[in-house]
């Protein structure tokens, strides 16, 4: 395939001298890639293939073709439309009264979203329709979704979201002449209906205040006025960030992070007494408790690995936030697994794709999939009324009627 490949782009750049050329080269490559499929489907329809004797006295047969004018992504295309003698035949790929090459960029489009590759998608259409499909005019297919991606990542937001999440996801991208890891990072909203909802995807190379202070400016430009908790890992600069723009909200940091990146040096003999201690910290029924629990911790592990003391002292106050909370309500925003979870859906629609080409490519790729993930985000969180009106109590002044309004 590679070479077959490489030895149409080499006959293609000596026919080509340039651009408008290339476009006029990818129109034909589009032209004749529609005309082929809808010979298939004639075939289909009439039950035998062109020019076969199968077709003799069958009592329907081809009887020419009808012209039509295709407004496509690469502009204006005339298609030749087969037609049958009983004039039965109405293909699905271009209906009837279609002007727009809807069809064939719908269905490109729709396996695209389903986290096929372009390389996928090439094998689909050849199998299926027997003919090859440029990676290019794939590729300029799929790109007509990028206003719907600009369009979704500035789209209004909700004046108060009891609940936010954040955590990222990497993925490599192609920049220059090499490749880089760039992080995917998603805020994952609760909103007051108690239903998950994507407020944006922010891509970056690193993290800094200075980037989760545009990521949080961009929420409160967009109609964000308020946000009650915000859970996240240990995101560099995020902190002082919300604090800046958001500043009543309170932070807690992912319990579960911490125990992983706490105990990541511990030695396999000691890691089940030591877990078994620090589950008597946060599972305790308040934040004395958990602090009688944490000098415990100190003078028996404190001498062996002084990091892991230091690390959940320095770190205390923004994980020791859900302490004040009923169980209901811990239970929600002691870990980042809602986010994580969509994370883990994220990487089954996104694992074909191994490196992209461009940040773009990932954009697109990444809303697609949220579309399709997001279908499943009918029903409220578990024990939503009984949460938020655990919230209501402690946000009084800040929890208003019209909270739907942005």
């Amino acid at each position: 395939m590679e070479e077959r490949k490489s030895e149409l782009v080499r006959l293609l750049a000596q026919e080509c001298g340039s651009i408008q050329d290339i476009h006029q080269l990818l129109k034909s490559l589009f032209k004749e890639t529609i005309e082929q499929m809808l010979e298939a489907e004639m075939d289909e329809h009439l039950g035998y293939e062109k020019h076969s004797s199968m077709g003799d006295l069958s009592g329907n047969s081809r009887n020419g073709y009808n012209q039509k004018t295709l407004q496509t992504e690469l502009g204006k295309t005339q298609i030749r439309v087969p037609r049958d003698r009983n004039g039965q035949f109405e293909p699905q790929l271009i209906g009837k009264y279609q002007t727009k090459s809807e069809g064939i960029e719908q269905q490109i489009i729709a396996l695209y979203q389903k986290g096929m590759s372009t390389r996928d998608i090439e094998d689909h259409l050849r199998d299926i329709y027997g003919i090859d499909a440029s990676p290019a005019l794939i590729s300029r297919i799929t790109d007509q979704i990028m206003p719907r991606v600009m369009e979704w990542q500035s789209r209004p937001l909700s004046a108060i979201y009891p609940i936010v999440f954040l955590d990222g996801l990497v993925f490599k991208v192609r920049k220059e002449s090499r490749v880089v890891n760039k992080c995917a990072y998603t805020v994952l909203g609760i909103n007051m209906d108690g239903k998950k909802e994507i407020l944006g995807i922010w891509l970056s190379e690193n993290e800094s205040a200075s980037f989760w202070t545009t990521v949080c400016n961009e929420l409160k430009n967009r109609g964000v006025q308020d946000i009650l908790i915000a859970c996240r890992d240990n995101l560099s600069g995020f902190s002082n960030a919300i604090q800046t723009v958001f500043p009543k909200t309170e932070q807690q940091l992912c319990v579960i992070h911490q125990i992983r990146n706490s105990t990541k040096y511990v030695s396999y003999k000691d890691l089940k007494p030591m877990m078994a201690d620090l589950k008597a910290i946060y599972q305790a029924p308040s934040e004395d408790d958990a602090l009688y629990h944490l000098e415990e911790f100190a003078e028996k592990w404190d001498k062996k690995y002084p990091q892991v003391l230091k690390s959940w002292r320095d770190n205390w106050n923004e994980l020791s936030t859900y302490f004040k909370y009923p169980q209901e309500v811990r239970r929600l925003i002691y870990t980042t697994n809602s986010v994580e979870g969509f994370h883990r859906m994220l990487r089954k629609y996104t694992k074909t794709k191994t490196t992209y080409p461009t940040d773009d490519a990932l954009k697109k790729s990444i809303y697609l999939s949220i579309e399709e993930i997001s279908k499943k985000w009918s029903m409220p969180q578990r024990d939503w009324g009984m949460i938020v009106g655990q919230l209501m109590i402690f946000f009084e002044d800040r929890l208003v009627p019209k909270h739907h309004l942005a």
